[in-house]
């Protein structure tokens, strides 16, 4: 699908909150579980400061599930980052006759709960994005590489700067996110020998860009002097991170990390505010989610290219976006038209990156 963010968010905006009618799939109107009939499939999604969730997974799922099932109908809820709400959400989808949950968890813990009662209920459950214990099957990218490729990315920026020592301030994400764990840990295990040393951190509540902004603020008169970078998680956290540096005069800018390859961020990545992101290709994800999806509704098994804590589980490899690969991944892979990103306030440095708006 060759489509803008802009226009993807439009698609998403066009999905009706809270059904997609796509009508059935199969002949037969049985119920829940293994038998044939009519399909219902629900996808659960976390929260919308995170742009990617309602401009690239919703719209790209819900094509993905029409290709695997014409005739499905998509039950569709964001709980805006709260566990409860995602609950009833998950509740209200199983009440609607939903044969099988695509579930993005607010809270890895509460979502095991969410799991146990579909699964009560002989509805199998989709771990989307991140890990649910006991879930169907998991599709995901591999997090710890995320957390790895973020801080390489990072440090390999500050050595070939002349860089061997200095802090960093360590913006992880929310503390309730399974993800964000591997995505920490990952991380340390290249900053703790790198030579660099992590003087402040943070685990950031809900991901909020505020207060990842708040945080950083407060740590800049302690750190101000010797710091040479900023691990952030995401280019939410990483947003933030940049607007404290800049209200707080930090000049040059250190360099800062991210990941969803969100629009403003790769903007930030041309301006020279952003080092980097993480590309996540969100169609594949997408497609192996829904054909899952399709496969345990009509009582089947989802291919699989792995297992976690014995979850049959499809797992993507990520790809670091900096300002030179740009091109070659978002703009290639059609997330991102070179007009999109090189709006008015970036045309000179989108020049000077050797983009030109088409």
């Amino acid at each position: 699908m060759s489509v803008s963010a802009t226009r993807l968010v439009g698609l998403g905006l066009a999905v009706s909150a809270l059904a997609v009618s796509l009508v059935a799939c199969g002949s037969d109107d049985s119920g829940s579980g293994s038998g044939g009939g009519a399909k219902k499939v629900a996808l659960l999604l976390p929260e919308s400061k995170t742009t990617r969730y309602e401009a690239l997974d919703r719209p790209l799922f819900t094509e993905a599930l029409k290709a695997a099932c014409g005739d499905c109908q998509l039950i569709y809820s964001n709980a805006d980052q709260d566990a409860s709400k995602q609950q009833q959400q998950a509740e209200a989808a199983l009440t609607q006759g939903a044969n099988v949950l695509v579930l993005d968890p607010v809270d890895g813990k509460a979502a095991a709960a969410i799991a146990a009662s579909a699964k009560g209920q002989n509805v199998p459950v989709v771990a989307y994005d991140r890990f649910i214990e006991n879930a169907n099957y998991y599709v995901s990218f591999e997090n710890e590489a995320v957390g790895k490729l973020q801080a390489q990315t990072l440090v390999d920026d500050l050595k070939a700067a002349g860089k061997t020592s200095g802090n960093i301030a360590m913006i992880n994400g929310a503390p309730t996110d399974p993800n964000a764990a591997d995505f920490k840990k990952g991380a340390h295990s290249v900053l703790d020998t790198s030579g660099f040393k992590v003087a402040a951190e943070f685990d950031t509540p809900d991901w909020s860009p505020d207060k990842a902004q708040a945080w950083m603020e407060g740590q800049l008169s302690a750190i101000k002097n010797g710091l040479v970078g900023v691990y952030a998680a995401n280019d939410g956290t990483a947003g933030g991170a940049i607007a404290a540096l800049k209200g707080g005069g930090v000049k040059p800018l250190p360099p800062v990390t991210g990941q969803d390859s969100e629009l403003a961020a790769i903007q930030r990545i041309i301006a020279g505010d952003q080092a980097m992101t993480i590309y996540k290709a969100v169609k594949p994800q997408a497609e192996a989610a829904a054909k899952g999806a399709v496969a345990l509704a009509n009582g089947g098994k989802p291919e699989s290219t792995t297992t976690k804590s014995g979850v049959p589980s499809t797992i993507l490899d990520p790809v670091a976006v900096t300002k030179a690969n740009i091109k070659d991944t978002v703009i290639k892979d059609n997330i991102y038209k070179v007009s999109d990103i090189c709006t008015a306030s970036f045309a000179a440095a989108c020049a000077a990156a050797g983009l030109a708006a088409n």
